[in-house]
């Protein structure tokens, strides 16, 4: 008789008192959240809140001084980096930058995963790579450097770079930062796109409250190491917290 199978975790992450600190400045101080799967969760926050650094300690990019983070049912905290990597192949971070290779072609840089990986054979990567140009709507730029794009292209290409493994999850760390308001618009739609056809978890770290009131189902706002409020829009918005109604409205403290 086989073993009953057992059930997936109510939560695909689950956080608890997960602290960091940088030499004497404390960053996180304890903080604790659940995110479910198919879940756009946008966390914000003021200038060196810690929205960033929670997007590392996630990925295990940095370790946290203590906490616990559980992905998948499974415990992050304390893994090798070889043990890391399967995690890593159903986590994606795209980080502010886009983090191109600029040597490389868009080509090489969608192929890069895909070979460090063994995700393709070599005779598929044209036909991969052009599949994932395509999502992000950039079809037949395979040949151009990075610096021949514009700075809304690069995340794109670096979303597609992302895509390349088919994660399930989709770490954004200020996607929309140096971009003007349009090219601010069109990525948020391909955020809302990406989580609809391809059924991925992403967890967007912004200042951006227009992306934030664009892409996300609830919003975190991160203040003194901790979530000061976690909920829907329309609860941030009813909130009688002077801290987020003064963020949410832009007003000086």
């Amino acid at each position: 008789m086989s073993p009953p199978t057992m059930p997936a975790p109510t939560h695909l992450f689950e956080i608890r008192d997960l602290r960091k600190s940088y030499g004497a400045r404390a960053v996180l101080t304890g903080l604790d959240f659940e995110v479910e799967r198919g879940e756009r969760l946008a966390v914000l926050g003021r200038s060196g809140s810690g929205k960033s650094v929670t997007l590392r300690l996630l990925i295990g990019l940095d370790p946290p001084d203590s906490g616990s983070i559980r992905f998948d049912g499974r415990e992050l905290v304390g893994l090798s980096e070889g043990e890391l990597l399967p995690v890593r192949r159903r986590i994606a971070m795209l980080f502010q930058s886009g983090a191109l290779f600029d040597s490389m072609s868009v080509f090489d840089n969608l192929a890069f995963p895909l070979r460090e990986h063994r995700a393709v054979d070599e005779e598929d990567l044209p036909r991969r790579v052009a599949e994932l140009l395509d999502l992000v709507r950039l079809p037949g730029i395979e040949t151009k450097l990075p610096a021949d794009l514009s700075g809304g292209m690069k995340k794109r290409v670096a979303l597609a770079r992302a895509l390349a493994l088919e994660p399930e999850t989709l770490l954004f760390d200020e996607p929309t930062t140096g971009l003007d308001p349009m090219t601010s618009a069109s990525i948020a739609r391909l955020i809302r796109e990406t989580r609809d056809r391809l059924k991925t978890t992403v967890i967007v770290v912004t200042h951006d409250l227009a992306l934030a009131r664009r892409v996300a189902d609830r919003i975190a706002f991160l203040d003194q190491g901790r979530f000061r409020f976690l909920g829907s829009l329309a609860e941030a918005e009813a909130s009688t917290d002077p801290l987020l109604a003064a963020f949410l409205t832009g007003r000086e403290e």
